[in-house]
């Protein structure tokens, strides 16, 4: 009885140690989204690019451009690497570009991206438990309490290539090669996640190097078009986060 005990104990223990919903789930995968500008404040873009990257093959599953149904003001290039002639010969509409986002996901599938709450809720109207399972923030991830300041310090994606993956960060962004910079930036951390002492080290190097000056603090306003820099702002709009 005693043996039979010990038999049936065991594979409780051995499930109770492995198991991850990250690792069973069918897919984790990068989403990003880049924006134009269609008007002159913060608040002034349209999405013009969608990019999702499988996590574990770093294999493009989507990259679409999306034309625009209102005047452009700035492609916002140096940004976004965006142009109207790429949007006018790639682009699809809004709509087309959506319907192809849904296909390439699942309602199981976790969502891992900088910010990745916006890109997925207000630019793209997707719906948790519908359109995908769950989302991992790297922002949420890599956040570190700041002694000094006695407050969360988050960083830029740009800022934990560079300190993390020992990356040097071109400054025109793509939707496509954002994605692939997040899933790396998971599978870092998720490399880390269960050794406490390890993870914390890589967090200090990210408080110990100064994030070299984002776009928009370095242009509060790019060709006639705020930034959205909230200490900087030239366009006096409202911020929503």
């Amino acid at each position: 009885a005693h043996r039979r005990a010990r038999i049936m104990q065991s594979p409780a223990r051995d499930e109770t140690r492995t198991y991850d919903p990250y690792a069973v789930s069918p897919r984790v995968v990068s989403i990003d989204v880049e924006c134009v500008a269609n008007g002159t404040t913060h608040n002034d873009r349209a999405v013009a690019q969608i990019a999702i990257v499988d996590a574990r093959t770093e294999q493009t599953l989507l990259n679409v451009y999306v034309k625009q149904e209102k005047p452009v003001v700035s492609y916002l290039t140096p940004l976004t690497g965006l142009t109207e002639q790429l949007l006018a010969e790639r682009g699809v509409s809004f709509a087309e570009a959506v319907a192809a986002t849904k296909k390439a996901l699942d309602a199981r599938c976790v969502i891992v991206g900088q910010g990745v709450l916006k890109d997925v809720e207000q630019w793209l109207g997707l719906v948790r438990g519908v359109d995908y399972g769950d989302l991992i923030d790297l922002c949420g991830i890599w956040r570190v309490f700041n002694a000094q300041y006695k407050s969360w310090s988050v960083f830029g994606q740009d800022h934990l290539v560079r300190c993390l993956l020992a990356t040097e960060v071109a400054e025109t962004h793509d939707a496509a090669g954002d994605c692939v910079k997040s899933v790396r930036l998971y599978r870092h951390w998720y490399a880390l996640k269960d050794d406490d002492e390890k993870l914390a080290g890589e967090k200090a190097k990210l408080l110990a190097i100064a994030p070299e000056p984002s776009f928009s603090k370095r242009f509060p306003s790019f060709e006639g078009v705020c930034q959205g820099n909230r200490r900087t702002c030239v366009c006096k709009a409202p911020f929503f986060s």
